[in-house]
């Protein structure tokens, strides 16, 4: 009797949020690597290896960007369809769109499932998960459908009717979706990304527009939606705003600065074009992975400090990546309170609770330890200097999809590394150790406390 009770309880497994997630993630990319490398893919006069098309579906569907083909030229229509898709679906959430049908068809939503929502969305509780979802689809749709339409009317002057359409909607999901994907390679005169638009200022302020809301979280564009009437912004709303508008400018005063005389770069361009140049670069440093000039072409200096813009990131519960511009906001209020000799972490006149103060330490140092590892097991198996090896290892982690020319490139190995490093910066590393962790204990007992010597 006890050996069949054991044996119902295996058989009752229920899988904990974080493990329906990285499943659920795990499902996707392997069901978009499947119809990535069938031949209705991609163009007749060449084929995709199952690990290229791999790599793909795992970059779409963790909304990085970052390709080993060429998205325009070597994928038919169906094969970008499917990577649109992928980005799509990655980045509100494969449960956000499981919610969507079970939605429209009516299907009640259990209360494992609101925790599975309340995990992917990072959300504070699951009292009003589903009214939240709501309101994610709506945002989404109205910010993409408007982006599409803004996008399509601009692409009709230089392309036809039905390509400019198609065109409006691929780009404006991808740039929401901090995706970096693009399809502008189907023009041969014309350089990758958004080069040719450079000094284009429709362009260049709906696409930064588009990456600014798919950047900053649901709950701050509902906060932002519900401002008119209401007044008031949460504090966390408060800190992803403020600190978003700090890093971008700061980020643009110092591209423009470092790249003002670059001749491969900023030199060349119009006055309005250079501030275009150095603002669109430190929008999309920090999540989207797009790029208006050459990134293989800046100063080393530069590209450093892109690397410190991506491993701080986008906003909490977006579809960005990085450290999370809430915790950067926390570890220099630390900093502050430390050398102020005050207790208290203060933000906007809230004190910080302690717990969240090592839960900022605790993933900034994940994410810092496992970029160093990627950057050094990297620099073993690809040929390059270590400045582009920890460019693309932290572009990859931190899901933002810029390049400086060594992803094309990579080894077997190599894009085996970025792909479990873009696996787990989607997910996050604590979300993955839980996914893993199938047995948890509560201590019984403390240890006494001990003192040692810091500084």
């Amino acid at each position: 009797m006890l050996k069949a009770a054991v044996l119902r309880n295996k058989l009752r497994f229920r899988p904990s949020p974080p493990q329906v997630m990285t499943f659920g993630f795990i499902l996707i990319i392997l069901i978009g690597a499947q119809l990535l490398s069938r031949p209705i893919s991609y163009t007749n006069d060449i084929s995709i290896s199952y690990l290229d098309a791999l790599f793909m579906s795992a970059s779409a569907t963790c909304v990085t960007g970052l390709t080993v083909l060429n998205t325009g030229t070597h994928f038919s229509t169906f094969g970008q369809v499917v990577i649109i898709i992928l980005v799509q679906v990655g980045g509100l959430g494969f449960m956000t769109m499981a919610t969507l049908f079970a939605l429209l068809f009516r299907k009640r939503i259990s209360f494992r499932e609101r925790l599975v929502l309340q995990e992917s969305m990072n959300y504070g509780s699951t009292e009003g998960i589903v009214r939240m979802i709501r309101k994610v689809l709506l945002y989404a749709l109205v910010i993409e459908l408007s982006g599409a339409i803004l996008l399509s009317s601009y692409f009709m002057l230089e392309m036809p009717f039905g390509k400019s359409i198609y065109f409006g909607i691929f780009h404006s999901i991808s740039f929401f979706n901090n995706a970096g994907f693009d399809l502008f390679s189907q023009f041969p005169e014309r350089a990758s990304s958004l080069i040719h638009y450079v000094e284009d200022p429709f362009v260049n302020v709906v696409s930064m527009m588009l990456i600014f809301f798919g950047g900053i979280g649901f709950i701050v564009i509902s906060e932002l939606v519900t401002y008119p009437k209401n007044r008031k912004f949460s504090l966390h709303s408060k800190v992803v705003l403020s600190v978003t508008g700090v890093l971008t400018v700061i980020g643009a005063v110092v591209i423009f600065a470092l790249e003002f005389s670059n001749p491969q770069t900023l030199q060349p361009l119009s006055a309005a074009g250079k501030i275009l140049g150095a603002s669109f670069q430190s929008v999309t440093a920090r999540s989207a992975g797009l790029s208006t000039i050459d990134l293989s072409m800046l100063r080393e200096v530069t590209q450093f400090f892109l690397i410190l813009l991506m491993f701080i990131g986008a906003g909490p519960g977006s579809t960005g990546g990085g450290i999370r511009v809430t915790t950067f906001a926390i570890l220099i209020g630390s900093i502050i309170a430390m050398i102020r000799g005050k207790d208290d972490v203060v933000l906007f006149r809230y004190r910080i609770a302690k717990q969240q103060i090592h839960q900022a330490i605790m993933f900034t140092m994940i994410a810092f330890s496992i970029i160093c590892g990627a950057t050094m097991l990297l620099s073993i198996t690809e040929t390059g200097s270590f400045l582009a090896i920890l460019f693309e290892a932290t572009s990859a982690y931190c899901t933002v999809g810029m390049s400086a020319g060594l992803t094309s490139h990579l080894s077997d190995i190599g894009k085996i590394i970025i792909i479990l490093l873009m696996f787990v910066g989607r997910l996050g590393p604590v979300t993955l150790a839980f996914a893993l962790n199938t047995r948890s204990k509560k201590e019984l007992y403390r240890f006494p406390e001990g003192k040692i010597t810091i500084g």
